[in-house]
């Protein structure tokens, strides 16, 4: 029994060690790669510089590269995929269903469609952001809305309600689209569409940072609750939990991640879907160990992947196609290889 204790301790010790220094190894790792490379010795004495009075001989072109291009863009990459994350592992444990994705209330097409409006009467790129979350947070204020009206099954009625209002706005888009100038503003919509952290900088961050620590925060807080509605509605009334309250936080916190995700990085498909499933297998159904391991995960790929967009060819790749073209055959697998007790 004490050598199955030992093992066991081990086992997470490891775990946890290798979900936080993963994460932070691939941050600095990060400031290397690029069109610019950069030594590590370089983006060690550029960063701390900046805090302790040394002196160096950095070119200010090393200053401009760490300080100005990658580290906003490398914070964001790691924001967004945290953020996907941690709702789409939240969404599957509240909505008790493991294909349940963060953009299943329709706030992806919702930013999408304020997005292309705000491109389409060439607004600055903070007002581009600040309408695609706008528009995101409507698209969930629409479907909770319709959700109420309607009789039935509430967390299904929910569901489909999502569903039919980002298929209505999906076909706004498309109006968007085909009103666009096809020479100028119609490209512009459809790469912001395909998902891209290139236009990123430290204002954008800036202005999701309290949005994304809010939310964390809350979600942390409520994990052991989102146990309990993991395991239906009647078991988690007669353990004293307001479900309909609960389930409304838990889309409110969501939403706002959701939102403030989409609303600088464009619509990026299957991390929020692939990542949960993945921290699932590894940390086990406990989402009190599951959320802290979606966001260590979920900022990890996205980064990763981010990485290779923009130095994989000479021409940077859109996000969405990558998460796309690693996520599906990866869940395919997860699929195959299948395992019991997600809830």
């Amino acid at each position: 029994m004490n050598r199955q204790i030992n093992w066991e301790t081990i086992r997470n010790i490891s775990l946890t060690t290798a979900l936080i220094v993963l994460p932070i190894l691939l941050f600095f790792g990060s400031f290397m790669i690029g069109r610019y490379p950069v030594s590590p010795m370089d983006v060690i004495l550029s960063i701390v510089s900046v805090f302790v009075p040394i002196t160096t001989n950095l070119d200010s072109t090393i200053y401009t590269v760490v300080w100005d291009i990658r580290l906003p863009r490398i914070i964001a990459a790691m924001i967004v995929g945290a953020a996907l994350s941690i709702s789409g592992a939240s969404f599957q444990g509240t909505f008790q269903n493991p294909l349940v994705s963060p953009d299943i209330l329709g706030v992806s097409s919702g930013a999408g469609f304020g997005a292309a409006i705000a491109i389409l009467f060439s607004f600055s790129a903070v007002m581009i952001q600040a309408t695609a979350f706008l528009f995101g947070l409507v698209a969930v204020i629409l479907t909770y809305s319709l959700s109420k009206r309607l009789r039935g099954n509430s967390i299904l009625v929910m569901v489909l309600g999502g569903i039919a209002i980002a298929a209505l706005f999906s076909a706004l888009i498309s109006c968007i689209k085909y009103l666009a100038d096809p020479d100028s503003k119609l490209p512009e919509i459809v790469y912001w569409l395909m998902g891209s952290l290139s236009a990123v900088n430290s204002n954008s961050v800036l202005m999701i940072v309290g949005p994304v620590l809010l939310g964390f925060t809350a979600l942390l807080l409520i994990a052991w609750r989102i146990n309990v509605l993991s395991m239906g509605d009647d078991e988690a009334r007669s353990l004293g939990v307001n479900t309909e309250k609960m389930r409304l936080l838990v889309i409110f916190c969501c939403t706002f991640l959701t939102a403030s995700a989409v609303s600088i990085s464009g619509i990026i498909g299957w991390v929020g879907l692939v990542v949960p499933h993945a921290a699932r297998m590894i940390v086990g159904p406990d989402h009190r160990k599951l959320l802290p391991a979606s966001i260590s995960l979920g900022a990890t790929f996205l980064l990763l992947v981010d990485d290779v967009c923009r130095t994989a060819t000479s021409i940077e790749i859109p996000l969405g196609i990558l998460t796309a073209i690693i996520g599906a055959p990866v869940f395919i697998y997860l699929l195959q290889k299948g395992y019991e007790g997600w809830s």
